[in-house]
């Protein structure tokens, strides 16, 4: 197995409240993208494969990271639809969309919960289908040869976190709210099985004057 380093995208666009406006950087977000592939090549971090999913966020971090790797797309690499199923809490279930930032905590795990319950009729994908396309895609780059980067969204990053350290609902919450915009997390194989050797490093957001480009949201 080779090791992956999983990379959440860059700020993508945070006053959206559907799947489609969200997706693309902000103006922050492709500056993040650049520092971090400034910061890989400085540090002559060695990596020979490239993956990311199909959304536009995706694409556009991979390119402004300007690795010279030529990106793997792949759909199985794409986030979880979380404003898709925040309408269906809220038509279904009247649990209301976070209207500030503190609320995403009560949130985020409900709708997880509910999703792995079954509760949510007309969800894009069940939670079993999420949980099994992360895990066979990163198997599959992990079967590969040499290092890989894989840009992707931090709701599939906590999946994966969670299936190599077989986290419930609540602490993968909890990890899925903490990760930043472009952070790296690194899953080492170690006896035939993978350990989280990194996670939410942002090496290249801190220098004083880029503190604040560490967002979440």
């Amino acid at each position: 197995m080779s090791h992956i380093t999983l990379i959440r995208h860059g700020q993508a666009n945070s006053t959206a409240k559907d799947e489609l406006s969200y997706d693309k950087l902000s103006g922050l977000g492709h500056e993040q993208a650049a520092w971090l592939g400034d910061y890989l090549r400085h540090s002559q971090t060695h990596h020979t494969r490239l993956y990311t999913g199909t959304l536009r966020r995706h694409a556009e971090t991979a390119d402004g990271m300007a690795t010279e790797l030529e990106p793997v797309r792949d759909a199985r690499l794409n986030e979880l639809e979380y404003f898709t199923m925040a309408q269906l809490m809220e038509e279904q279930h009247a649990v209301g969309f976070p209207t500030e930032q503190g609320q995403f905590t009560q949130h985020l795990p409900t709708v997880f919960q509910y999703w792995k319950d079954g509760k949510l009729e007309g969800a894009p994908e069940t939670w079993e289908q999420f949980h099994t396309r992360v895990d066979d895609a990163l198997h599959e780059i992990a079967d590969g040869s040499g290092p890989a980067l894989v840009v992707t969204s931090g709701g599939l990053i906590s999946m994966a976190m969670a299936q190599a350290m077989h986290l419930e609902i609540p602490a993968m919450a909890r990890m899925a709210l903490a990760i930043m915009h472009t952070s790296m997390h690194r899953l080492f194989p170690i006896g035939g099985h993978w350990s989280p050797v990194l996670f939410n490093a942002v090496p290249h957001l801190e220098t004083p004057e880029r503190r604040v480009a560490q967002t979440h949201i």
